[in-house]
């Protein structure tokens, strides 16, 4: 495994399991089986409903809770609710939460933010972040925050790579972190010749090329899958580096090319929405 550090001196695994769209049950299977073959960090959040079965997967692994870096994420309509972070810690049935981050710039995500900030002081969180946060937004929080973001989790992948995103992030020490990191399973992204030549030279499949590009680049990833060869597949990744010249023909499939991009309309149906996060199993 490899590891990122983070500006309060944490070390991040490079590589996690995601949890986005899986059942309570998927989510259970899927975390244990990443543990199992060797992942130790996990990618959950309010609104996925499946932080009880994450939780308890922790549990059935027989990791000590030392052993695994466990992130989550705080909806915007708990943003002013001051108890949202010991709720969180409840359903995860556990005393601390690694990393915990803004999911939406929503909101009143400043309230959110503080939140996150006294459960940081007070040791419930050891660090704190932000999602599909824009630069903009970002320095809206560096301007008035306590405690600075140490993650930012956004869409990367080789189509939208973020480069002037990136640059921003490393100046403040912010590191980032990818979902859809394999472009929401755009055939077009996977079957690149590129990855299949690659692929032939390493004997890996294009996805753990695009991963490997990943780690490599400095973006942690969490790719999700429900499917345990996909999970232990996509964890071997650490026998084999790519040259410089090869991450630079990747570096130039840029296209600025994103799969989600959220508008005001959206940003404002995600405040109104309460996730059923007390009817969890």
């Amino acid at each position: 495994m490899e590891y990122a550090t983070l500006n309060n001196g944490m070390k991040m695994p490079m590589e996690g399991i995601g949890t986005f769209l899986l059942t309570p049950d998927e989510a259970e299977a899927s975390v244990l089986s990443a543990l199992q073959c060797g992942y130790r960090l996990i990618d959950t959040a309010n609104a996925y409903v499946n932080e009880k079965a994450v939780g308890r997967a922790m549990k059935k692994s027989g990791r000590k809770r030392e052993e695994i870096f466990l992130e989550t994420k705080l909806w915007p309509s708990f943003y002013e609710q001051a108890d949202a972070v010991e709720k969180t810690l409840e359903r995860l049935d556990t005393d601390h939460i690694d990393l915990l981050l803004i999911h939406q710039p929503a909101g009143n995500y400043m309230a959110g933010y503080k939140l996150m900030e006294k459960a940081y002081k007070e040791g419930k969180v050891k660090a704190i972040g932000l999602s599909n946060f824009t630069a903009e937004q970002i320095q809206e929080i560096l301007d008035v925050c306590e405690v600075k973001p140490a993650v930012l989790q956004t869409e990367v992948h080789p189509y939208s790579q973020e480069k002037e995103l990136k640059k921003f992030l490393e100046k403040e020490g912010i590191v980032i972190q990818a979902w859809y990191p394999l472009g929401h399973g755009d055939k077009a992204l996977i079957q690149e010749p590129l990855f299949s030549e690659l692929g032939k030279k390493y004997g890996k499949s294009n996805a753990q090329i695009i991963l490997r590009w990943h780690i490599q680049a400095g973006n942690i990833v969490i790719p999700g899958s429900k499917n345990s060869d996909h999970i232990k597949d996509n964890f071997d990744l650490f026998d084999f580096s790519l040259t410089d010249e090869e991450m630079d023909k990747i570096a130039v499939m840029d296209q600025q090319k994103r799969y989600y991009t959220s508008t005001p309309e959206m940003l404002k149906a995600y405040a109104e929405m309460v996730p059923p996060v007390d009817e969890q199993k």
